[in-house]
């Protein structure tokens, strides 16, 4: 078992990453859409009146807000985020919210002190991670003997759609190798278990839950969201940086995801990996 030290430096763990998604509006007004009562369902019934929780890699706060509003004005809730950008964003969101704050910091360097917390969550984080363990051993040191590590994160191998449109496996196909090339795992909602495990957690408990868009509106919607997003420059230069996809390559994938999207019926699902984990009394 790896212990904080073996983590490495973590600066040049963060100079390995590049984050996948970006900060382009497109991607930023679709994180501000979701919810703890959603993204966070899997540990909310754990979340206590007065507890104080760690939101780490909250981007523009919407998930930090339903947590804060969950534990109450006996809690508080902080959240983190490495991009400035996306942390006055969130400040936006939960102003005149109590007992909420947020503070632009690495997941492999959290500016709190030990056993500072009851819980630390994180949604969609840990697959843009170079080092996912490092990050969860950082969350261990910051959590109070017994605290819960919550994690949830997509697994984009178990994406699916109907009927067959070959534009939508090229995009998944390059998806994940520009992902894998950021230094991530697209894949990683079924590691999330090995990694809280290899982390030092105990008492895991791994669930998982389904997004599905099978109606048109939702279609339209998820397929206008990744049509507009692989056209952003933040994706396609990468992409084309890495020899992966051009820019017409790319314009046909955004136009299958179109096509796709008015198909009668149409459907496209996919899992997320959840873990929720104890830290040991002495860790």
């Amino acid at each position: 078992m790896r212990s904080r030290d073996d983590a490495g430096v973590y600066c040049a763990r963060m100079a390995e990453e590049f984050y996948t998604h970006g900060n382009d509006s497109v991607v930023v007004s679709a994180h501000a859409k979701r919810t703890a009562a959603e993204a966070a369902a899997f540990v909310l019934p754990q979340i206590e009146a007065g507890m104080r929780v760690l939101d780490l890699g909250c981007g523009p706060g919407s998930i930090t807000v339903g947590l804060a509003e969950h534990v109450g004005p006996g809690g508080s809730v902080v959240g983190v985020d490495n991009s400035p950008e996306r942390i006055e964003l969130a400040q936006e969101a939960g102003a005149g919210v109590p007992a909420l704050e947020f503070t632009v910091a690495s997941v492999y360097e959290l500016p709190f002190p030990d056993d500072s917390f009851d819980v630390a969550y994180s949604h969609q984080v840990m697959q843009h991670l170079a080092d996912p363990v490092a990050a969860l051993l950082e969350a261990k040191r910051v959590l109070r003997p017994g605290g819960l590590i919550a994690v949830r994160d997509a697994d984009y191998g178990t994406m699916t759609h109907y009927p067959s449109h070959p534009e939508l496996d090229e995009w998944l196909d390059a998806y994940h190798r520009v992902a894998r090339a950021n230094g991530g795992e697209p894949d990683a909602g079924r590691r999330l278990l090995e990694w809280v495990g290899e982390a030092g957690f105990t008492d895991s408990v791994a669930t998982a839950s389904v997004w599905s868009y099978a109606t048109l509106q939702a279609r339209r919607e998820w397929a206008n969201l990744w049509a507009d997003r692989i056209k952003t420059p933040h994706f396609s230069e990468r992409a084309g940086e890495l020899g992966v996809a051009d820019a017409e390559s790319l314009a046909s994938m955004a136009a299958g995801w179109r096509r796709w999207a008015e198909e009668r019926d149409g459907w496209f699902g996919f899992i997320h990996g959840e873990v929720v984990a104890n830290k040991p009394a002495g860790a």
